[in-house]
Formats: C-alpha cells, structure tokens, sequence
C-alpha cells in the first residue's frame, strides 16, 4: 500500500513538473506556415459529417468564400468551400490565420480560434480553387481582384510579410490603413 501511494505522488509531482505547453492539445502552430487572409464567406449548418453532438444540434458548419494565400512570399487569391466544427471569420486589419497543405493545391487546413476562446486552436479544412496570377483585395471598401503583382508590390513597400510575422505594414507619412491598404475593409 505504501509502494502505491509513493507511486501515486511521483505521477502527481511529474504532472506539476511538466510546461502547460506540454499538456495542450491543440495542434502544433509551427507546423503551419502558411498564412490565410479571409475576406468574406457564407455559412450554413450542416451535419455533413457524422454528429458527435447530442440534442439535434449541428457539429459542422459549411459554406463558400473568398481569401488570399500566403506561400514562400507570394499572395495567391483563392476561393474555398469548407466544413469546419468552429465557427468562420473573416480576417480582422491586417490578421491572418495560419495554414497548411494536407493535399497540395487540393486542401489547405486553416487554424480559427474557437469562441470566447482565441488561444485554443481548431482545424478546419478549406477546398481551395486557387486563382491564376489574382488575389482579392479592399478597393473602395468592396472586395474585388486584383493582379497578384499588385499585392506583392504594396507587400514589398509595406515590408509585409505575414508568413513572417510581419503583420503590421510601414506605413509612410501621410498613409493611411484606410485609404492605401488593399487589407484592410470597412470597419
């Protein structure tokens, strides 16, 4: 009996003992590199997949939209179909959520925040069509497209680099967010 509480209070001290880091379950954010500007999308709950929900209630929420991608330094406009348990939003100023390839050009898994909850991360897989030399874009508060050159022109004089965490564009004097980024929406 003595051997078994000893035992039992050595697993406890190894649990103090190990970082939180070490006991969250959320998926490991260096394994996604890429970045995902999210412009708008429509939703309807769907139960398209297996319900692991009591009381009738929809696991899956599924529907279109529109986004940009963030590769190896290049902007790629694309628009998605998707199913996901957390809920969709569109990307806030300049934020992007980060990103994966599960199948090349086929699925791009996205990391959203679940409510009330902006640590914890949730997968949510994307059906990528990806746009050829195009990205969407803020013009005159109405998304609309653009050439990829465009982006990656204001991206090189903003030093924006979202895959490198360089969120936050240079603005020069007399810029404003409002009226000279190709990011940022109406408020």
């Amino acid at each position: 009996m003595r051997s078994f509480l000893v035992l039992i209070l050595s697993a406890f001290a190894v649990c103090l003992a190990c970082p939180n880091t070490a006991l969250a379950s959320g998926p490991d954010i260096d394994r996604y590199p890429l970045r995902v500007y999210i412009f708008r999308f429509n939703a309807r709950p769907g139960d398209a997949r297996e319900s692991r929900r009591t009381g009738g209630m929809a696991d899956y929420i599924s529907g279109m939209g529109q986004a940009d991608l963030f590769e190896n330094g290049e902007p790629r406009g694309f628009q998605f179909t998707y199913s996901c348990v957390v809920k969709m939003r569109v990307s806030g100023r300049y934020s992007t959520v980060p990103a994966r390839w599960k199948k090349k050009d086929k699925t791009l898994e996205i990391l959203l925040p679940q409510n009330g909850k902006p640590e914890d991360l949730d997968a949510c897989e994307l059906q990528p069509v990806l746009l050829p030399e195009q990205v969407f874009f803020w013009k005159n508060g109405e998304v609309s497209m653009e050439s990829s050159a465009a982006l990656k022109e204001w991206m090189v004089k903003h030093k924006f680099d979202p895959e490198k965490s360089a969120e936050e564009p240079f603005l020069a004097a007399g810029e404003s967010d409002a009226t000279e980024s190709p990011l940022m929406g109406p408020e």
